[in-house]
């Protein structure tokens, strides 16, 4: 269970494996190590020295205490807000507490410090970093985001709904079967941009979401859109931010296959990895200059909820590869839904 911030979003801990936090908890404890000695050093010399000797003890401490987290992270992420915080604050204060009583014999004497010292540390550190998450969550979703985002969703580009209509209404008489499957596509394509997209959705129905564009696509484009699927390695249950692949592939078609006569083809490849998903899009770079480039703001979105969701664990390339361009995403592969799970799917 999570708790509601004002601006209505979820508020809950950090995801305490992923390499971001870990980075700047561990920054976090040597800026303080490093201002605590600084405030008692009288010299260079000494400040050295004295800094060696506590890293020789935090350093032993810090590692357990974000290995310790880590493993729990699933368990602590599950409880109340409330009750998770206090948890993590008191396996944060255990575990320094524990290292330091278990390596006392082995320290200086003048580098022991009493046991009560070392967990208000912690505490004090632990504390300030779990506000610092808090408030660094509300920062990268605050209302104006999703203003943002709800823009961009509902901002699908009024030609492609016109030929949409146009297409199903063209078969309505001659395949009206055809035409039937065609708006159920337009009617999943629109309930999808129109969800909460603050919540992750399995990879197999981004998928689908993405098969379901194309359909629509190629009732207009005809066999100037070629698509390949590459996803025999796919892992379907993995969880990722909503409407990621689907602008991928818009994207594709406007700026790679409209613009050419004879069209172009597609690629998609997600395959997992080294615990890691892959999303690998590609699309023929268009020789037609005057075509309008875009502004990037779908690959901007993008970038932004990755690094909501996964922080420095995600990464977004683009990459022009000769007469191809490709855009190439990278996701820690994670089944922990962070957020509550979306209404099923009406479609028959």
């Amino acid at each position: 269970m999570k708790r509601k911030n004002h601006n209505n979003r979820q508020v809950e801990l950090p995801n305490f494996c992923h390499l971001g936090v870990n980075l700047r908890i561990a920054l976090t404890v040597e800026a303080a190590l490093v201002a605590g000695v600084v405030a008692r050093a009288s010299s260079a010399q000494a400040f050295w020295a004295e800094f060696i000797e506590l890293s020789a003890l935090a350093q032993p401490a810090l590692l357990l205490s974000l290995l310790a987290l880590c493993a729990a992270g699933r368990w602590l992420r599950s409880l109340p807000y409330r009750l998770g915080v206090g948890f993590t604050l008191a396996l944060g204060v255990a575990v320094p507490v524990l290292v330091t009583q278990w390596l006392k014999p082995l320290l200086a004497e003048t580098t022991v410090f009493p046991l009560i010292w070392v967990a208000l540390f912690a505490l004090l550190i632990g504390g300030g970093l779990l506000a610092y998450f808090n408030l660094r969550a509300r920062a990268l979703s605050p209302a104006i985001t999703e203003a943002r985002l709800q823009a961009l969703q509902a901002r699908i580009r009024p030609h492609f709904l016109f030929n949409s209509l146009n297409a199903v209404l063209s078969l309505v008489r001659s395949d009206p079967r055809r035409a039937e499957h065609a708006l159920e596509n337009m009617a999943d394509l629109f309930r999808a941009l129109m969800s909460n997209a603050s919540q992750l959705d399995r990879l197999e129905d981004e998928v689908a979401l993405t098969r379901a564009y194309l359909e629509l696509e190629q009732l207009r484009l005809g066999d100037r859109l070629q698509v390949t699927w590459h996803i025999t390695k796919m892992p379907a249950d993995a969880l990722i931010p909503p409407l990621v692949i689907q602008p991928l592939v818009e994207n594709a078609v406007y700026h790679g296959i409209e613009p050419q006569p004879e069209g172009g083809e597609i690629s998609l490849n997600i395959y997992l990895s080294a615990d890691k998903v892959h999303i690998v899009v590609r699309n023929p770079i268009a020789t037609d200059t005057s075509h309008h480039k875009g502004n990037r703001i779908a690959l901007a979105n993008i970038r932004e909820r990755l690094l909501l969701h996964f922080d420095l664990d995600a990464q977004l390339k683009l990459e022009p590869l000769g007469a191809v361009y490709q855009v190439h995403i990278v996701i820690p592969y994670t089944r922990e839904r962070t957020q509550p799970a979306p209404a099923p799917s009406h479609r028959r």
